[in-house]
């Protein structure tokens, strides 16, 4: 089926004001499919909207939202209202701590897991729901590579992302035979705004292989039907980010007797 007829007539992508994010708004958007625009900062969503309005003539929908709160999906579904919602997008999730677990606040570690964890589950329960009604459908979770284990410096974000990783292949197991697609994009280096700050930050180089935003939205898309995992840049019976191969995950969630 073509992209807005599958995952039609309106998306919401949590974290749409840069980054994956925007590329994410902009593709769909060349599809006919408008957006409800979530991230925290208004302006940059604000403009996100009107070069897609320019380009397309599609009107989208903003809701300045921080998807860190506690009620983050409680308002990214009021500002969605009665539209029908055919995907969602959840690409927010940077860690901008970049400390050591025991040298920040344990605010800043439960704000971490309310973006990663909380927000991103309450949203696939809230929009998954009319989805396997409708038996259509699309949840794609964008991930790291750093959800295949721990990394020192990086406690919280390794385990939230693990969340994510296994939530969406079991998931994906349940909502397949309804016709809703779930997929996970485990991601390597990308070229974004986030991830630039952080090299600046720690006096590194920039890398000369990265993902680029728009490649990024391009593969998402395009691998949202052949779930639950795909591991950026590798074929999916390739093992390179863990010892087992998308392919091969896959194959056990199919294996494995649920309730």
């Amino acid at each position: 089926m073509e992209l807005l007829e599958r995952y039609g007539p309106w998306a919401v992508i949590a974290g749409a004001s840069e980054g994956t994010g925007r590329a994410f708004a902009r593709k769909l958007a060349e599809h006919g499919l408008p957006s409800v625009l979530v991230a925290r900062r208004e302006a940059p969503l604000a403009a996100l909207r009107e070069e897609i309005l320019g380009k397309t003539g599609l009107a989208c929908v903003i809701a300045p939202v921080d998807l860190s709160a506690p009620d983050a999906c409680d308002k990214i579904a009021e500002a969605v209202g009665a539209r029908e919602v055919g995907l969602f997008i959840s690409n927010a999730g940077a860690d901008t701590n970049g400390a050591s677990f025991l040298d920040r606040d344990i605010a800043a570690w439960e704000a971490l897991v309310n973006l990663n964890v909380t927000t991103m589950l309450r949203c696939c329960h809230h929009f998954g729901a009319p989805m396997r009604v409708r038996g259509k459908g699309g949840l794609l979770l964008v991930n790291s590579g750093a959800s295949y284990g721990g990394i020192r410096g990086l406690a919280a974000y390794t385990a939230s992302k693990a969340f994510m990783l296994n939530f969406a292949e079991a998931l994906w197991g349940e909502l397949r035979p309804a016709g809703v697609d779930v997929l996970t994009l485990v991601l390597g280096q990308t070229d974004t705004p986030a991830y630039r700050k952080l090299l600046a930050e720690k006096h590194l180089p920039l890398p000369t292989d990265w993902a680029t935003p728009e490649d990024v939205a391009k593969v998402g898309l395009a691998r949202l039907p052949f779930g639950p995992i795909h591991n950026w840049g590798c074929a999916d019976d390739e093992a390179r980010f863990s010892p087992s191969s998308a392919a091969a995950r896959r194959q056990r969630v199919l294996l494995i007797p649920g309730m």
